[in-house]
């Protein structure tokens, strides 16, 4: 389960920062914004599995 939720937060973060390049390049502040909004959450789900990592061990 744990390699399975990092694997989507990878996936998230990388959706998130093509998002917003795509944003920038037509020069589209939602889907800026909606990509930033996308690494950040991928970015979380990432730090909490790191965290469930750590008290695993």
């Amino acid at each position: 389960m744990a390699r399975e939720q990092k694997a989507k937060a990878k996936m998230e973060q990388a959706k998130g920062k093509a998002k917003e390049a795509a944003g920038r390049a037509v020069g589209n502040e939602r889907m800026t914004a909606e990509g930033k909004a996308e690494q950040s959450k991928g970015d979380a789900r990432q730090a909490k599995e790191k965290t469930k990592d750590t008290f695993k061990h």
